[in-house]
């Protein structure tokens, strides 16, 4: 890709073409398999999905303030990624760690942003979340 704008008509390819809103995902599933909070990480440099970063979700203790380690996982070939497939979803404050660095390091990018934190607040157990990275 030789400009920001062919890199960024990539991305929008890529998202329209596969995307599926959560209620086709409903629909050929029953509600309980269906993870509460997915992601989806584009790599903006390529144009493509960010395959095997990894990520960590915590939850904020409200008693201490301290962030508690939920899970752990990493983005599938699409860059896509599941969390909480157990029933630990609570009505509290989340962060989501992107390990951008290591993406980088592991593709021979160098990144400007060691890492992505996105903080957020849960108010409905009964709703799916989704959080995208570009």
């Amino acid at each position: 890709m030789s400009s920001s704008s062919d890199r960024l008509l990539a991305i929008q390819k890529h998202i329209f073409s596969n995307s599926r809103s959560v209620e086709q995902v409903t629909m050929s599933n029953t509600r309980s398999q269906v993870p509460p909070l997915t992601t989806h990480v584009l790599d903006t440099t390529s144009g493509l999905p960010a395959t095997a970063m990894e990520m960590t979700l915590s939850m904020r203790n409200e008693i201490s303030g301290l962030w508690e380690e939920v899970e752990k996982g990493s983005t599938d070939s699409d860059g896509r990624g599941a969390f909480l497939r157990s029933s630990m979803w609570n009505k509290a404050v989340y962060k989501l760690f992107f390990n951008t660095d290591k993406y980088f390091q592991a593709n021979g990018i160098t990144g400007f942003y060691p890492y992505v934190e996105v903080v957020f607040n849960i108010d409905d157990v009964s709703r799916h979340y989704h959080v995208p990275l570009c």
